[in-house]
């Protein structure tokens, strides 16, 4: 498991999850600047990034995602006072690590995830039915690398990714083998009740309202066409207190707005010690 490592080991931790198909390359910017005064780490999830890529002997499941950033936050003796800032599927994984362990953390920064099923009436995008779809969709995501190539197109709205950023995004995902975990990660999806990751996300569902008197800081992308703002009205919903920012950018909200997100960020954790 490959993580991005940096900052005072006496400073508190924040921790970065990112979704898929991106990598630890989409905080590149945030680290850079929260790094000289907290300690920060920023995995890249099996299969993702510079992770190693295994077939699929490995467990592509919600439950293993968690276990993988228990053990690398076990390894890194990080226990306490964890800030997490989690994006899209990063969202789920990291509030069930939070579920599992409440009194490790200290602040929640959140965009354009979920951490609860699916709101009631929600239609799933046809582009992750399609990419849903048996044979149809693992053909498109590993032999087209469709997923990975749409993403840099579509996820940001302010203006075209830059080409060499694009590359960068699509490097880890250059071959067949090494986009299995992005065909699991949508895969992975639970859209009912016998799903195996089902039972992980409605525990996270049931209880996710343990951290209403934390610091919450809730920044969104107002054109993401999957965590759109039906998702955002439900956050709303939950957690009435929190801090919310909204921006006129896509799902990858640190590509299209970070230069008005990051100093947000970066002021929630200075207002908020």
């Amino acid at each position: 498991m490959h993580y991005l490592h940096g900052g005072d080991r006496q400073h508190e931790s924040v921790v970065m999850i990112h979704g898929n198909p991106s990598w630890s390359f989409y905080y590149r910017h945030l680290f850079n600047a929260l790094v000289d005064d907290y300690h920060c780490v920023v995995p890249d999830h099996i299969g993702m990034g510079l992770s190693d890529k295994p077939d699929d002997s490995y467990n592509f499941t919600l439950e293993q995602r968690v276990d993988d950033l228990e053990d690398l936050l076990k390894q890194l003796d990080i226990t306490e006072n964890i800030t997490l800032i989690v994006h899209d599927w990063g969202g789920m994984i990291g509030l069930a690590y939070a579920t599992r362990y409440p009194k490790r953390i200290k602040r929640l920064v959140i965009s354009n995830t979920a951490g609860f099923l699916i709101p009631d009436g929600k239609e799933v995008p046809w582009q992750l039915k399609l990419s849903r779809t048996p044979l149809l969709g693992k053909i498109a995501i590993q032999g087209f690398n469709a997923f990975c190539r749409g993403a840099v197109k579509k996820c940001v709205t302010r203006k075209p990714m830059d080409e060499q950023v694009a590359a960068a995004y699509l490097q880890p995902y250059n071959n067949w083998n090494n986009r299995l975990s992005v065909l699991c990660f949508v895969e992975d999806i639970p859209l009912g009740k016998e799903h195996v990751s089902y039972d992980v996300v409605n525990k996270v569902d049931k209880q996710l309202s343990q951290f209403t008197n934390i610091p919450m800081l809730i920044c969104w992308g107002l054109e993401d066409f999957v965590f759109d703002n039906d998702f955002l009205a439900e956050w709303k919903r939950r957690f009435p207190n929190a801090e919310y920012h909204e921006y006129d950018a896509g799902h990858y909200l640190l590509e299209d707005a970070g230069e008005e997100v990051i100093p947000i960020i970066r002021g929630f954790l200075q207002s908020n010690p």
